[in-house]
């Protein structure tokens, strides 16, 4: 077994496909090293929101500002040590606050293929 440890520091931040706003993913460990997961850092801008069809399950947890996730049926927001679940086939618009957000989290399957 190959332990690892990351700071947000590690991650080379890109903006997420598909979209052209403040909102940046980076990952860490995903299908190239491996694993069945992908682990990696976020970090939304103030005040921006996206909107997808959940492809993976999703687990985020905040280390910085606020992200409010709502689904159509219920909104749920979350601070810094709190963790948000979305689960694949999820219709969700995430949105952070007025301080922006630093998020680190973990996808099952891996939600971004690797380039050819």
């Amino acid at each position: 077994m190959t332990v690892h440890r990351f700071t947000i520091a590690d991650a080379a931040l890109e903006r997420s496909p598909g979209q052209d706003g403040d909102i940046f993913t980076g990952n860490l460990l995903d299908q190239r090293h491996g694993g069945p997961v992908t682990i990696g850092f976020g970090r939304y801008g103030p005040a921006q929101t996206l909107e997808e069809t959940m492809a993976v399950h999703d687990t985020m947890v905040i280390l910085e500002g606020k992200i409010t996730v709502s689904d159509g049926h219920k909104s749920v927001t979350a601070g810094p040590g709190e963790i948000i679940a979305m689960q694949k086939g999820d219709r969700v618009m995430i949105r952070s606050h007025e301080d922006g957000a630093v998020t680190a989290y973990v996808t099952y399957p891996h939600w971004q293929q690797p380039e050819a």
